[in-house]
């Protein structure tokens, strides 16, 4: 079982892509599900979370400060100012534009610990910073969003800073309560929990790309286009930050990562409770969650080959 949940983790990025093509090869099976499913599968990932995070994770806010402070700021200017320039540059419809603003204005994804890991980052940094923008979500994501597509498009700040307290931060609480008072049993459940957050991320993009199969096979190359341009500019800036700033190699790969991995399944999320009338704004949510990490796993490939070559 443990050989399974590792296989199933390892290889998140193809188990994803696989649910999002049966998702448009066979949309009637999962177009039934009901939409607000997707935030309790979120809650599920984030519970994930919490039972894997320690209070030896936020130690480096304190002695590591600037470092997880770069990060952060990165996080929540270089990927949201993206969005809007690439929605503008593309000239998309209000639905998609808005579903790119919100995956800009997201916190970082739990799966940017684990490819920092296999790209031989600063892991310590990387969950230290996926910690706090995730805690700093509640705030500045309603915010960014308002500021970016308020103009066009009514964004209820109150209602959606509340619904990022239910569906991340209540779940992620829990997760460390649990883990404090049940600390063997939750000992026992890491080896699988990986394992089963790749599935509720893979069944929740299979949920949003079925709702809107037909509209995506229609005209989804353009905003598969700016979704890959998204990411992969977000990787690059956050790496040439690092490189301005003087970091060392490790923590400037950390900050590249979860700078250009986003928490996408929220944004999919954040649009299915609010923007119901703009169905298409789940979508670059949906996939952004493919490319990201396949895009992820080639980046942790080209930072260990490099490094291999250095030694």
């Amino acid at each position: 079982m443990k050989r399974l949940c590792h296989y199933i983790s390892e290889y998140m990025g193809l188990l994803v892509l696989a649910a999002a093509v049966l998702a448009l090869a066979y949309p009637g099976v999962l177009g039934q599900v009901p939409p607000k499913t997707i935030n309790y599968l979120l809650g599920v990932v984030m519970f994930g979370m919490g039972l894997t995070l320690n209070l030896q994770d936020f130690k480096i806010v304190f002695s590591r400060p600037k470092d997880v402070a770069i990060g952060c700021l990165a996080q929540f200017t270089v990927m949201p100012l993206l969005a809007w320039c690439l929605a503008t540059a593309f000239q998309l419809d209000e639905a998609l534009a808005l579903g790119v603003v919100l995956v800009g204005c997201c916190p970082g994804g739990t799966a940017s610990n684990v490819i920092t890991y296999l790209a031989k980052g600063d892991l310590a940094l990387s969950v230290g910073m996926t910690g706090v923008s995730t805690l700093l979500a509640p705030l500045l994501t309603p915010l960014l969003t308002w500021a970016l597509a308020g103009k066009s498009i009514q964004v209820d700040v109150a209602s959606m800073f509340l619904s990022i307290l239910w569906v991340v931060i209540l779940p992620i609480v829990a997760g460390l309560i649990v883990k404090w008072l049940w600390p063997r049993f939750t000992e026992r459940a890491t080896d699988y929990l990986p394992a089963f957050s790749s599935v509720a991320i893979a069944f929740t993009v299979a949920i949003v790309i079925a709702a809107s199969a037909g509209k995506l096979l229609a005209g989804g190359l353009l905003i598969v286009l700016v979704v890959a341009l998204h990411n992969v500019c977000g990787l690059a800036l956050g790496y040439t930050i690092g490189r301005l700033l003087g970091l060392s190699e490790p923590k400037t790969r950390a900050i590249s990562i979860e700078v250009g991995m986003q928490n996408s399944g929220l944004a999919s999320s954040l649009a299915t409770i609010h923007f119901a009338a703009f169905p298409l704004a789940t979508i670059p949510g949906a996939i952004f969650s493919v490319w990201h990490n396949l895009s992820g796993a080639a980046v942790a490939y080209l930072y260990r080959k490099s490094e291999a070559k250095k030694s």
